[in-house]
């Protein structure tokens, strides 16, 4: 009986039943594009959310952040309905992904009229919604400094109409705004040319790895500047080797970092996207060198 029960327990070690160590908790963000395959759109939302956010929370996810807004709806939803769906399954809704760029001629004329009034509209749909973050996903590379000025405009009256609401706005890069635009670093022209207080940077640091750039290098040159990061990797967060995350957070203060959001772009086909997102959060939940939380 003795030999039974001593088996019993190896095989429960050996499937990590006793040696499992729990995971603690954090305040851990997820980027809804991961998961478009499931959340996609209205009609995908309304069919999966609510058993899709509760496997985020038992994957420990505590943060999402939203990437379908339009037309004053997320996801199909009113901005109170997705607030109240995110917090009945313990999410909270702290950010979204959306933008309205310019036309040609609202960059040549400086004109930011329309554009400023869509922005009111989404200002007041994201602060119903809960969000504390707005963040432009994407922007272009200009063709000159010129132009650069006009988008830089663009963005500290964005920041302004943000800040007098009480959200914060953002700036999401990839990879393409380190390209030169006549000799200058269009991020870093960005950088200088929009105020602090009106846009901070959501730095994606796995793209600023493929831009081979180094992510620690821009925090020490614009400190404070980075208040959200995209933690990504390959495919799942940790896969690659490639991304040196313990020395991204161990500059958390450098880079002003309040919160960071997990995003895959996709897995390499032999695991579910949810799979991917799981290891993704087991994997910042049991790294020494990231803190339980980085809001102030």
């Amino acid at each position: 009986m003795r030999r039974i029960i001593l088996l019993a327990l190896s095989m429960m070690l050996l499937c990590g039943g006793l040696s499992a160590k729990k995971l603690p908790q954090k305040a851990v963000g997820l980027q809804l594009y991961s998961i478009r395959e499931l959340l996609g759109d209205a009609q995908k939302y309304q069919q999966n959310h609510e058993t899709v956010f509760r496997q985020l929370k038992e994957m420990g996810i505590t943060q999402v952040e939203a990437a379908s807004y339009g037309d004053g709806k997320f996801y199909g939803v009113s901005p109170d309905q997705y607030r109240k769906d995110c917090l009945a399954a313990g999410l909270d809704p702290i950010s979204s992904h959306t933008t309205r760029g310019l036309s040609a001629d609202e960059l040549k004329n400086h004109d930011f009229t329309a554009a400023l009034q869509w922005w009111d509209q989404a200002i007041a749909a994201h602060k119903a919604a809960g969000c504390k973050y707005i963040v432009t996903p994407w922007g272009p590379v200009p063709s000159s400094l010129q132009e650069g000025k006009v988008w830089c405009d663009y963005f500290n009256e964005i920041g302004k109409r943000c800040n007098a609401a009480g959200l914060k706005y953002g700036y999401h890069t990839h990879s393409h705004e380190y390209q030169k635009v006549e000799g200058k670093p269009w991020i870093e022209f960005m950088m200088e040319n929009v105020d602090p207080a009106n846009m901070f940077w959501q730095m994606d640091v796995y793209w600023c790895v493929m831009a081979k750039e180094s992510p620690v290098k821009w925090f020490k040159q614009f400190p404070g500047r980075f208040r959200l990061l995209h933690i990504k990797d390959k495919y799942e967060v940790g896969h690659s080797g490639m991304v040196g995350y313990d020395a991204i957070f161990g500059n958390a203060g450098l880079a002003g970092l309040e919160n960071y959001i997990l995003e895959l772009e996709g897995t390499d086909g032999t695991i579910s996207i949810m799979e991917g997102v799981k290891r993704s959060a087991e994997y910042v939940r049991g790294a020494d060198f990231v803190k339980k939380s980085y809001s102030k």
